[in-house]
């Protein structure tokens, strides 16, 4: 066996040696270097001649260029004099306040580059075109813009601005970084006309601007950019550098002094490596930018500083400090089984992305595989699909939104496998970009020069049939987002639900949190984020716990947000996370938390089980009780899509809820709860249904039922809540896309852990029938529940659950010690299938399935005149014989060839009963006649 720390030991060798070329003094590295070099463009225009993509893309540029170059023909300044600069001032400091620009001051020589107005990007101003801004805009009254609610002008103070001043000079660097490309792709000059003014003034006014003073004690002290109020935010300089790049003869023949500009990049490497975040997404998002910055410098023998290319890789790659982890250490956060990143799906993916980027712009100068050098990147990329929904869209916990695996991560895998020769590798993942496009997720274009040059112009053709070789199993769990994922059945048909805790960055306060997936749609979604980080919206109800599916414990439960450790504790599940069972009938989870606030212990146990019409349904049983016990109250919210929510009877009968002015911080209640309109109560002891309705264009009506078990002084509550963020057209009907969001609220004025909410999750399509005809709740004084569910065609569901493996339910015909039983039955009599888990003991009709150590997990289903058998614990199984079924021996199968049988034992208790002793875990066993 390997060593771990040989394994790390060769990782950092094979670093080294793939930077030999970089290390060593090259001073006469020719420029362009970052996207592609001269030697490379006769390719580049057959490529781009014969590829319509690219070709498009080139197109694209070039109209869009040519109504500015017509402009700067007629006025030369026209371009450069809408760069957001102090003009008139030249003021070459600036003070910060928080998150807010204060004032400018000072004097420099030249226009100095402005400030951007506010880290938060949330504005009530619509940000100008290019054509609208005023030539040698500055003015002490900040800037006068349209509203976007009313459309009138009005003058607006910088911080009131969001990011409308960075964004302005970010869009002409940009159209300046075309330029630059254009003139190198075709040796027009009107290109370089364009572009060079555009570049050197914001350069001279960048290097004669110092790097912002924040003048209070926030936390702004750390995070500034010399443009942004984030490093990570420091877009435009990307197009700096590939402006420099592809002018860099341009200017070496116009004889332009370029050191001013040499210095600007080391400024802004140097403020880059001393602010930010150090161990999240920012740290890998400043690292694209020192990199985009180290690869346009020269060696640094060329400076006398030292700050040139090697400097900067080396601090982007080899050399942590403060703020800035080296980018081999940072791979270590990933957790290395499972290829997740500890942050919520949006951020965690684009890290992945940010890696691919930033590997691949190195092997473009070194061409030594540095993707092999950083193989948890490969696997991070792949193990983004465990976030998918049944459609194609990721799951939405966190400050995320439902998205599709970013099509760049697999474009650049399978770059990067052409370029190395694995072409098994670069089929396999053509495959499933292909089943994108196919999906109607992905269209195959370039939107940008990155794109443009890495992207190979044609997908191979698969000579094979694309399997998915695991990479989306029916459960996946990561502890390092607190994220257990359960999926079951295929197309209209196929269900999924996200548990989640509060663990890693951009998390939520939301206890035990679930997302449910049915219909085709994210009928039960998460909200997403507010506004902005900064906005009230985010801070009292998107990042609360009344915004998410979970219990809210006496209107109170919170705790930190944002970074957040506050992970559930997993119990127990099934499957395995990550495999694929020989019975996929059922899945289930079981995890435990404690809210911190109000020191609240809370467990909550949700199962899949699929019908015999392969429609599916959930079991959601939520246990909340404060540890001190006393008065306390429970709310459990479930938010879904929907026009409508009627909340009904047993017998459909309407329940007569009534307006209320209950729920609201008035109450002593967190904010959020101000949040929700058209309150209506009712309380109610009995069992009820709760009916979400969505209708859609041209679409059958979509149904979302809940079956909901009563309670003494149960009060019932419907709700409209905020729209949800997270949703997108892939996750709900475009009529349902910010809309308001119904939810149902069920409230218990005393502990909920004896009598747990148990609500059962029953969605269907009007064209379809319903598989559920109705549902039974039981159970004892001991908080264990009983649950039937009858079945279309006479089959029935009994569904028990104890709080614990320890716990004990017992009745005239079932005996259980242990966690969690289901009996599918066909005509009240034989069992078409027995799951059991967490089971030490369980009896059933003549059935026995005794534990011999840790409790069990074991499926026994009936197919045909055998029964097919799974377990992960030793046990002892006991079968009655009937004049439909006498079961004689036990078949174990190795890899799906029989390679043992065994002969049942009479037992000595029941001379009708055959005992088979399973004295190991097994994938998979037969018991045959």
């Amino acid at each position: 066996m390997i060593k771990p720390y040989c394994l790390w030991g060769a990782l950092v060798i094979a670093i080294i040696t793939s930077y030999d070329a970089i290390s060593a003094p090259q001073q006469d590295v020719p420029h362009p270097r970052i996207y592609t070099t001269d030697q490379n463009k006769e390719d580049f225009l057959k490529s781009i001649a014969a590829t319509g993509w690219k070709h498009e893309l080139v197109e694209r540029k070039k109209a869009k260029l040519e109504k500015y170059i017509k402009l700067v023909q007629e006025d030369s300044s026209w371009l450069v004099s809408r760069l957001q600069m102090n003009w008139k001032t030249k003021h070459d400091e600036v003070y910060l306040r928080g998150g807010n620009f204060s004032h400018s001051a000072g004097q420099a020589p030249v226009p100095t580059v402005r400030y951007s107005g506010t880290r938060d990007w949330a504005t009530d101003y619509r940000s100008p075109s290019l054509e609208e801004v005023q030539p040698y805009f500055d003015d002490e009254r900040g800037m006068y813009l349209q509203r976007k609610d009313d459309q009138t002008r009005e003058w607006v103070k910088p911080s009131e601005t969001g990011h409308i001043i960075e964004g302005i000079n970010d869009r002409i660097m940009a159209l300046a970084a075309d330029a630059a490309f254009l003139y190198w792709l075709t040796d027009e000059e009107k290109y370089a006309e364009l572009a060079a003014p555009v570049f050197f003034q914001y350069i001279e006014g960048m290097y004669y601007r110092n790097p912002p003073v924040v003048i209070d004690e926030s936390s702004q002290k750390g995070l500034s950019g010399l443009a942004t109020f984030e490093v990570i935010h420091e877009r435009i300089v990307v197009s700096l550098a590939v402006t420099y790049d592809f002018l860099y003869d341009y200017f070496q023949k116009q004889e332009r002094n370029l050191a001013h500009t040499q210095a600007v990049f080391q400024k802004w490497g140097d403020q880059i490596i001393t602010y930010g975040v150090p161990d999240n997404n920012w740290n890998l998002f400043q690292a694209r930018f020192l990199t985009y910055i180290a690869l346009v410098l020269e060696d640094d023998l060329t400076y006398e500083n030292g700050k040139g290319r090697q400097y900067y890789l080396k601090n982007t790659f080899d050399q942590s400090s403060e703020r800035q982890i080296a980018l081999k250490e940072s791979m270590l956060i990933y957790d290395q089984e499972n290829g997740i990143w500890p942050e919520s799906p949006s951020y965690s993916m684009h890290v992945t992305t940010t890696l691919l980027e930033i590997l691949t712009l190195l092997d473009n100068f070194t061409h030594a595989n540095e993707l092999a050098n950083f193989p948890i990147v490969e696997k991070a990329a792949l193990a983004a699909f465990q976030y998918l929904f049944p459609n194609g869209y990721t799951v939405g916990f966190g400050d995320s939104g439902h998205k599709t695996v970013p099509p760049e991560n697999l474009e650049l895998l399978i770059s990067n496998y052409r370029k190395y020769g694995q072409s098994h590798k670069e089929k396999h993942l053509a495959g499933l970009l292909s089943q994108q496009i196919e999906k109607g997720l992905y269209e195959r274009e370039a939107d940008n020069l990155f794109e443009l040059f890495f992207y190979v112009d044609e997908l191979p053709e698969l000579s094979e049939p694309l399997t998915d070789d695991g990479l989306i199993t029916p459960t996946f769990y990561a502890p390092n987002v607190s994220l257990f994922i359960q999926r079951q059945g295929s197309g209209n048909n196929a269900m999924m639900i996200s548990t989640v805790g509060s663990f890693g960055n951009h998390a939520h306060a939301n206890g035990i949190a679930m997302e449910l997936f049915a219909n085709n749609y994210a009928l039960g979604p998460d909200m997403g984020r507010g506004t902005s980080y900064w906005h009230p919206d985010f801070r009292e109800y998107y990042s609360q716990f009344p915004a998410h599916n979970t219990v809210v414990v006496d209107g109170a439960s919170t705790y930190r947000s944002m970074r957040s450790y506050q992970p559930f504790t997993l119990e127990h599940s099934f499957p395995l996370s990550g495999s694929k069972p020989l019975f996929e009938k059922v899945s289930f989870v079981d995890v435990s938390f404690f809210e911190p606030k109000t020191r609240s212990d809370q467990q909550r146990l949700t199962a899949l089980i699929r019908t015999p019409s392969n429609q599916s349904y959930a079991l959601d049983i939520f246990r909340s009780g404060k540890v001190e016990g006393g008065a306390q109250q429970h709310d459990y919210f479930y938010h879904n899509i929907g026009q409508s929510l009627t909340i009904t009877d047993w017998d459909n009968s309407p329940l007569d809820l009534k307006q209320t002015t209950e729920l609201g911080s008035e109450h002593g209640e967190l904010k959020a709860y101000d949040y929700f309109t058209d309150k209506k109560k009712v309380s109610t002891d009995e069992d009820l249904k709760a009916l979400f309705t969505v209708r859609s264009e041209n679409q059958p009506d979509q149904f979302m039922q809940l079956w909901v078990k009563g309670e003494s002084g149960q009060q019932v509550f419907s709700v409209n809540g905020p729209e949800s963020n997270a949703l997108s057209r892939g996750t709900a009907p475009p009529e349902l896309i910010g809309k308001e969001i119904p939810a149902l609220m069920l409230r218990r004025q005393k502990s909920a852990w004896e009598n747990p909410f148990v609500v059962l999750f029953n969605p269907y399509r009007k064209s379809d029938r319903n598989p559920i005809a109705s549902v039974h709740f039981g159970g004892d004084a001991l908080g264990s529940q009983r649950i039937t569910v009858d079945l279309m065609d006479e089959q029935q569901d009994i569904i028990t659950v104890c709080k614990s493996s320890a716990a004990i339910i017992e009745d005239e015909q079932h005996y259980q010690k242990g966690l969690l039983s289901l009996v599918r039955t066909a005509n009240d009599t034989a069992f078409e299938f027995v799951f059991v888990a967490g089971m030490n003991v369980f009896k059933w009709n003549g059935l026995e399935i005794i534990a011999t150590g840790q409790p069990a997990t074991v499926s026994i289903e009936r197919i045909g005149s055998e029964l097919l058998i799974q377990n992960d614990q030793p046990i002892v199984l006991r079968l009655m014989k009937s004049r439909e079924f006498e079961p004689k021996s036990l078949v174990v199968y190795d890899n799906e060839q029989a390679s043992e049988t065994k002969q049942g034992v009479v037992s000595r208790d029941h001379p009708e009963q055959l005992e088979f002793r399973l004295a190991q875990p097994y994938e998979k066993v037969k018991i045959v006649k």
